[in-house]
């Protein structure tokens, strides 16, 4: 079966043109005020570390510069600096987000991540000379995750590995395989790059993590739902230890302008809970498949009587990398595309 209808659906016909940069950044609203002294956010959640699993893992959001590549789906771009990131200011933040109490409901922190709305390999966004003070600062967490483009995947990251007490980790964006959509991305990335990259860090003892979009423009539930199955398991092939579908979201200004003509439409909560079932069950048990819940309040179709029913559902299921049923309810929302 292919993953895409050609036969002149609407998926097929109105897919996006390529953009070019400026063209994205001209529909960008203000950024938000960061102060490279703080981080922008810090808490815990549980991580799942294997099926069955769970590991409490402190999350820190850094302030920092803006990423070099400007991606058609990105919003991170709204808390960044305008320039470099100050010498210092990020080993500053972690020891803050350290110093922040732990859960009292999920226990001490063992892992943690370190998203900088960037690129870890990025020396506008990351100085160099910062990175053996910030590995000192991580001692005794059994695993760091930090992000970076595929293209950026470079021997800083081995470097970085070899101070840690714990196990590296790089997630990486992939988004779509699907070729029509790369131009309009921006994200200046083939899928070999992507496993070149991957390659990479298994071959320096480094774990690799992938983002995979769920729901792009021109696209119906039924196509998004089957183009990101696809995307996960190429992720897989490529040695990720974990895959994490990430619902596409509106706020970045180019896809509010999509959204405005109907040219681009969130998935619902069916397709996301589908996307989910469907790339636990084709990809390899050894691969770790989640769906982002981060906005699953805001998603159509579910109401106050199941939305939380059916989060907690999909909790368990990216714990336990198992299908369950779907919930039946009386309110009568859609369960399946």
């Amino acid at each position: 079966m292919t993953p895409f209808a050609a036969d002149g659906s609407r998926g097929f016909s109105a897919l996006p043109a390529a953009v070019s940069a400026a063209e994205i950044r001209r529909t960008r609203g203000p950024k938000h005020a960061v102060d490279p002294g703080r981080p922008i956010a810090v808490w815990d959640e549980e991580e799942v570390a294997a099926a069955g699993r769970l590991v409490t893992c402190r999350v820190v959001l850094l302030a920092g510069a803006e990423c070099p590549f400007t991606c058609a789906m990105c919003d991170l771009w709204r808390h960044t600096l305008d320039g470099p990131t100050p010498l210092g200011a990020l080993p500053e933040q972690i020891a803050t987000a350290l110093a922040q109490p732990a859960d009292p409901d999920l226990g001490e922190p063992r892992w943690i991540k370190l998203y900088n709305a960037s690129n870890f390999t990025d020396p506008h966004a990351v100085p160099p000379a910062d990175i053996p003070r910030i590995a000192a600062l991580l001692e005794g967490f059994e695993r760091v995750i930090v992000e970076t483009h595929p293209r950026l995947v470079d021997a800083s990251l081995e470097a970085f590995a070899g101070g840690l007490t714990g196990r590296l980790e790089v997630a990486l964006g992939l988004e779509t395989t699907d070729p029509r959509f790369l131009p309009w991305l921006n994200k200046q990335m083939t899928t070999a790059d992507f496993a070149a990259a991957a390659v990479r860090l298994r071959a320096a003892g480094i774990d690799a993590r992938a983002f995979v979009l769920l729901g792009l423009p021109g696209l119906d539930e039924r196509e998004s739902v089957a183009g990101a199955i696809i995307t996960a398991r190429f992720a897989a092939a490529a040695g990720c230890r974990h895959v994490c579908l990430i619902p596409t979201r509106p706020g970045n200004g180019h896809l509010d302008e999509l959204a405005a003509d109907g040219r681009f439409v969130p998935v619902s909560a069916a397709a996301a809970e589908a996307a989910l079932a469907g790339a636990i069950a084709t990809l390899p048990a050894a691969c770790l498949v989640t769906l982002d819940r981060w906005d699953w309040d805001r998603m159509t179709g579910h109401c106050d009587v199941c939305r939380a029913p059916r989060r907690d559902r999909i909790g368990i299921m990216n714990r336990d990398r198992g299908i369950l049923p779907p919930l039946s309810s009386p309110c009568g929302c859609p369960n399946d595309v």
